[in-house]
């Protein structure tokens, strides 16, 4: 499996690939007629025939999750496309937003048309200010063409998508501490149940899913579902994009079915920087198990990456060569994560703040004999019993990293990082001399 598939990023490389101009030249909005033309019950079930999986994370079967919806009442219902990508190396809702936003608005008004919502929204990172204007254009775009607005196209049906900003943290990322967010409070994840099929946004029905889940639909809608099934593995079907960063030749965003493995797709990006071999890397970003070199051939689907021990996650495949230190790369994760606790809940809260402390001394050669068992048994107490997934996810790479490098976290007990693994061996761009700087 060395082809990649480019649907979603096709006409990245135009011009003006986010104006509608461009879009409607690359089949923009005829999928939207389609799906005009098709009952939406019909179009849940294409959804889900498709196989299409969740590709925020969880990867749960999307037309699945839209079926759960209780039965109309007459009351309002929504869909609230989590566009909140904040995770270290999590880099591909951004640039599809930023490339191609109408793939996201058309796909948000079939979804819409499927669930009966009229009123969607698309909760963005607040600090990513050229990606908001972009879409706030498109959408501007989208209802001067009538895409968007009361009776679209003549069919009777009304809807209307806000673009709304968020406050920038990573804790919203969580489909109900976003739906709080939304609401104006503070964005703090929910006891669920309920969950939000039942009460979401405004305690009524709601579809909460990732940018490119939404942005795959019209092609599903488009091409058919056999289309799409006819790609990928048997059990996760379909293509998504990695996002390749580090020590790689050319990193960048290379979409690809699922059940490519590491290897093919760091030959296409030119393989690890010349003179160096990979050591470690993520399948899924920072919150991720990490894996080794033991591991490039490990089919990228979510049940391969499960077997091996780690999760596909949001497939940000960070490539770190022999260069980097494992500990302060950990570190850096575990300051993110402990930064970014929202503080509700007492392991999430206590546990990182305490794994940056242990983390802290590690890094800089000032560990106690007792550092690295403390790491694992504050992981075991934070595992599984945090309010969300946040406290799982900071867990993930110290363990993982202790499993297959505990040896460097031992040294971490007399030996600064830097002294060990010096930093400018790892730069990607090469740092100048006093002689170049002075000249």
């Amino acid at each position: 499996m060395t082809t990649l598939t480019p649907v979603l990023t096709r006409f990245w490389d135009e011009p003006q690939s986010w104006t509608l101009e461009t879009y409607l030249r690359y089949d923009g909005y005829q999928a939207l007629g389609t799906a005009f033309e098709t009952e939406p019950a019909d179009l849940v079930e294409q959804v889900k025939s498709s196989g299409l999986r969740g590709r925020g994370g969880a990867g749960f079967p999307t037309g699945l999750k839209w079926s759960f919806l209780p039965k109309p009442d007459g009351g309002p219902r929504y869909l609230v496309v989590n566009a909140d990508e904040s995770e270290p190396g999590t880099c591909k809702d951004i640039p599809l937003m930023m490339a191609a936003p109408h793939l996201l608005v058309e796909g948000a008004i079939i979804t819409s048309f499927a669930i009966g919502c009229n009123h969607a929204f698309i909760y963005l990172r607040g600090e990513v200010v050229h990606v908001y204007r972009r879409l706030m254009n498109a959408v501007q775009e989208a209802y001067d063409a009538g895409h968007l607005g009361k009776n679209i196209h003549g069919t009777g049906f009304d809807l209307d998508v806000t673009v709304h900003a968020g406050a920038g943290a990573y804790e919203c990322g969580e489909e109900t501490a976003l739906l709080d967010s939304l609401e104006g409070r503070r964005g703090q994840p929910r006891l669920k149940p309920p969950f939000p099929a039942v009460e979401g946004l405004y305690a009524r029905p709601t579809v909460v899913n990732n940018v490119e889940s939404i942005a795959s639909v019209p092609s599903i809608v488009g091409n058919g579902a056999d289309w799409f099934a006819g790609m990928g593995t048997e059990k996760s079907q379909g293509f998504g994009i990695f996002s390749l960063s580090g020590h790689v030749t050319r990193p960048g965003q290379y979409e690809a079915p699922l059940g490519i493995t590491l290897r093919e797709l760091v030959d296409m990006a030119g393989g690890i920087r010349e003179g160096h071999q990979l050591k470690f890397w993520t399948p899924g970003g920072s919150s991720t198990p990490i894996f080794t070199d033991e591991h490039w051939d490990v089919p990228l689907d979510f049940e391969s990456v499960a077997a091996a021990g780690s999760m596909l996650g949001t497939r940000a495949l960070q490539i770190f060569d022999e260069t980097v230190s494992v500990v302060h790369a950990v570190a850096r994760w575990t300051d993110f994560y402990a930064h970014e606790s929202c503080g509700k809940c007492t392991p999430c809260r206590e546990g990182t703040f305490w794994l940056k402390q242990i983390m802290t001394r590690l890094e800089e050669g000032q560990g106690t004999q007792d550092d690295v068992d403390k790491l694992l048994d504050i992981c075991d107490n934070i595992l599984g019993r945090a309010f969300c997934a946040l406290g799982d996810g900071a867990t993930s790479p110290v363990t993982s990293a202790i499993q297959y490098f505990r040896e460097e976290f031992e040294l971490g007990m007399h030996t600064p990082w830097w002294e060990a693994y010096p930093p400018e061996r790892s730069a990607l761009f090469p740092v100048a001399n006093k002689e170049t700087v002075s000249a």
